[in-house]
């Protein structure tokens, strides 16, 4: 954290700050927030912010609206529940650049992404959005591995500082890098691979033992010429999975699964599926050597379900391990939205030391030690 100012040096004291946040919240089938976690996280700089007098405008994104408005992606009903949370008037603006801006002390604009010129990266745009405020700050770890004229443009033109959490995240996963405690497990799981090799591979390196489960283990299996089935597999990927090293003695795969054939749930040994069956989580010899693993660990990562957790009974492998989690004397950490959708779900949040907002965000911290939008915030 050398070189970036912290937010409590940085002078916001009646500035106008302008706040990159990520209320990019899931929402259920009537557009309504089905888990407020993300907001709920930028509150403790919200907050300070109103104690040193500064008027907030606050930017986000929501979904991926390609650069075009979309109604069903607007920021208007996190505007009320971030009311709501802090109990103070938060007005919204529909167009980010309008004349509302100096009339609220909390103001949020719409979509960042409904304007293209937010994922090109237009210097131009990030110099338009620096003109409405003082100082900038950024609270939005979880974007921070995208370059975004709010992630990487702004700071260009204004004193910045992250965000207190921003600031947590990048200590706890310090923690992992540079003072892990011995044994350290990586458990890897989730469906996108290529997103994943590097942060694999560095784990080779540092843990003790690297596990991979989820949709991630079908795709290793199939680049190996294992028929998977129906599973979910990535194709595109067998080449990029030739850059782990599958015979390195701290790389764990499953043994088992747990395979749907369209009528119940069986349990079998790793080999060729048929046609109509689909590997969807992993099986009771795979959870019963990872648990064992867990148990004994003094430090635990987890990114990614081990299965398809929205699917009872592939939930098991999942729900066995935050078991296993729960009574270890390890120090956890997990990140990545679908796992810690499913543990706010089953209400298990208080048994992990540190639910980092970011997947991917933390993901290409701990392959890279920094990411683009930590580089845009050091002077």
């Amino acid at each position: 954290m050398s070189k970036m100012e912290t937010l409590k040096n940085l002078d916001v004291k009646n500035k106008r700050a302008l706040v990159r946040v990520n209320f990019d919240v899931p929402l259920d089938e009537k557009g309504k927030i089905a888990d407020n976690f993300r907001i709920k996280e930028s509150l403790s700089t919200i907050e300070y912010l109103i104690k040193q007098k500064a008027k907030i405008i606050l930017i986000s994104h929501l979904g991926r609206p390609n650069g075009k408005r979309n109604n069903k992606l607007s920021l208007k009903p996190i505007a009320d529940e971030l009311e709501r949370l802090l109990r103070k008037k938060v007005g919204f603006s529909n167009n980010i650049f309008g004349k509302d801006i100096g009339h609220n002390d909390i103001l949020l604009l719409e979509n960042i992404r409904f304007w293209a010129d937010e994922e090109k990266n237009s210097l131009e745009f990030a110099k338009k959005l620096a003109k409405l405020g003082d100082v900038f700050i950024n609270e939005a770890f979880a974007v921070s591995h995208r370059e975004h004229a709010s992630i990487v443009g702004i700071p260009k033109f204004l004193p910045s500082a992250p965000g207190f959490l921003f600031e947590k995240e990048i200590e706890e996963l310090e923690k992992i890098i540079k003072n892990s405690k011995k044994p350290l497990i990586a458990i890897i799981g989730g469906a996108k691979i290529e997103t994943k090799i590097k942060v694999i591979n560095k784990f080779l390196k540092i843990a003790d033992k690297v596990l991979i489960g989820g949709a991630l283990a079908n795709t290793i299996f199939a680049s190996q010429g294992i028929s998977m089935g129906g599973s979910l597999i990535d194709k595109d990927s067998f080449s990029e999975v030739k850059k782990i090293n599958l015979k390195n003695p701290k790389l764990f795969l499953p043994v088992d699964l747990g395979v749907w054939d369209g009528k119940s749930t069986l349990y079998r040994d790793v080999g060729p599926l048929q046609w109509f069956e689909k590997a969807l989580d992993i099986g009771p010899k795979t959870i019963h050597l990872f648990c064992d693993m867990v148990m004994n660990a003094k430090m635990v990562v987890w990114n990614g379900p081990l299965g398809l957790t929205d699917q009872k009974p592939f939930d098991e492998a999942s729900m066995e391990l935050i078991e296993a989690i729960d009574k270890s004397n390890a120090y956890t950490i997990v990140g990545g939205g679908d796992t810690i959708g499913f543990i706010n779900k089953i209400g298990k949040d208080k048994i992990f030391d540190w639910m980092s907002t970011g997947g991917g965000a933390m993901l290409d911290y701990l392959a890279n030690d920094t990411l683009p939008g930590i580089q845009a915030l050091k002077k």
